[in-house]
């Protein structure tokens, strides 16, 4: 999270407790019902703490400013308080049962709200929720601003749509009130999250999570899938089943043409696989990895060209050269381990 924001709050926690009153949106009610009963539940980013109560125990105050913090025993005096930044959160995989994020992710900046969303996947149970209000694109001011030197990201509202989806969240209600603000009310569905930012090398696009995927946490999860191993030989990864060292340190990115998560690819639909591409080839466009990688050339002649041969494509894809190899999937005999470190290795390092 921006250090200089953090440091804004840190400063003036007292001063925004006087001059900024945070009344509890008619949203809260809603969104508290929904989070399964008995579970634990995430004021994330809280300030000091005016909706931290109001979202039922067992109840979880968070902010990236220790100052706000100590503001809270005032306002929700049972709840537990966390220092945590909004990109790394502390918290288990599928310890919580709903994250309230209010006007907090609009301080992450925009390439980086997939991963620190990507986090609040990974940290919520399967059919937890999530309410999530940001700043709109329309609303690129803050000159009148009493608490100067926090950053802002203006949020256009199909981006974020997208980013949330990505992120691998069912969204029940998307709100664009016109002016100001961008509300979203989402479940966390039983597939993988996007791990994609800036600076990616190559973005790999498999067809979509397996159910076993979706639950260990990671793609290519079965024993029987030879990716990793192909990823490993062709030099692509440096440690496998791990998909943020794949990002943070080898700068491969990873989603999926569809985020439903199925026992097999060939239940998906031609209409999922379309609408899938027109998700990922904006992702593409926005982000600019220097290529992609389609894995599954079944996915991408149903998605995007129904001719298309594995290796390099004539055309881009969101701009970028495109690469289509074969599924790694045990079920796929006819491409050998040898075949698929050769296409990953190509994908890689032979940029046309």
């Amino acid at each position: 999270m921006d250090r200089e924001t953090v440091d804004v709050y840190e400063q003036r926690a007292h001063d925004w407790l006087e001059h900024r009153r945070r009344p509890v949106p008619d949203s809260l009610a809603a969104f508290a019902a929904r989070v399964p009963a008995g579970t634990r539940r995430l004021d994330l980013g809280c300030g000091p703490g005016w909706h931290t109560e109001a979202l039922g125990p067992p109840v979880i105050a968070s902010d990236a400013a220790r100052a706000m913090l100590d503001l809270v025993g005032e306002h929700a005096p049972a709840a537990d308080r966390v220092v945590a930044d909004l990109e790394a959160l502390p918290f288990a995989r599928g310890t919580l049962g709903g994250i309230w994020a209010h006007k907090c992710y609009m301080h992450v900046g925009a390439e980086s709200l997939p991963m620190a969303l990507a986090d609040a996947h990974r940290a919520l149970q399967v059919g937890g929720a999530l309410h999530v209000q940001v700043t709109s694109d329309r609303k690129q001011t803050n000159i009148d601003d009493i608490f100067p030197g926090r950053h802002f990201t203006w949020w256009p509202a199909d981006r974020l749509a997208d980013v949330v989806e990505g992120a691998g969240f069912a969204t029940l209600s998307f709100v664009d009130d016109g002016d100001e603000w961008l509300d979203v009310e989402a479940t966390r569905a039983r597939t993988l999250a996007d791990t994609v930012g800036p600076g990616m090398r190559l973005l790999l696009v498999g067809l979509n999570p397996s159910e076993y995927s979706a639950d260990v946490g990671h793609g290519f999860a079965r024993a029987g899938n030879r990716f990793w191993p192909a990823a490993l030989a062709s030099g692509v990864v440096t440690k496998a089943h791990d998909p943020l060292h794949a990002l943070r340190v080898d700068g491969i990115g990873m989603t999926d043409l569809v985020k439903r998560a199925t026992p097999r690819a060939d239940q998906l639909t031609a209409e999922e696989f379309r609408n899938g591409s027109a998700r990922v080839e904006r992702l593409v466009s926005w982000l600019q990895p220097k290529a992609v990688c389609f894995i599954g050339l079944s996915g991408y002649r149903v998605a995007v060209d129904r001719k298309a041969q594995a290796g390099w494509q004539e055309q881009p894809f969101g701009t970028r050269p495109c690469y289509v190899m074969p599924n790694t999937s045990g079920l796929n005999a006819h491409a050998k381990p040898a075949d698929l470190t050769a296409h990953l290795r190509n994908a890689a390092g032979k940029l046309p």
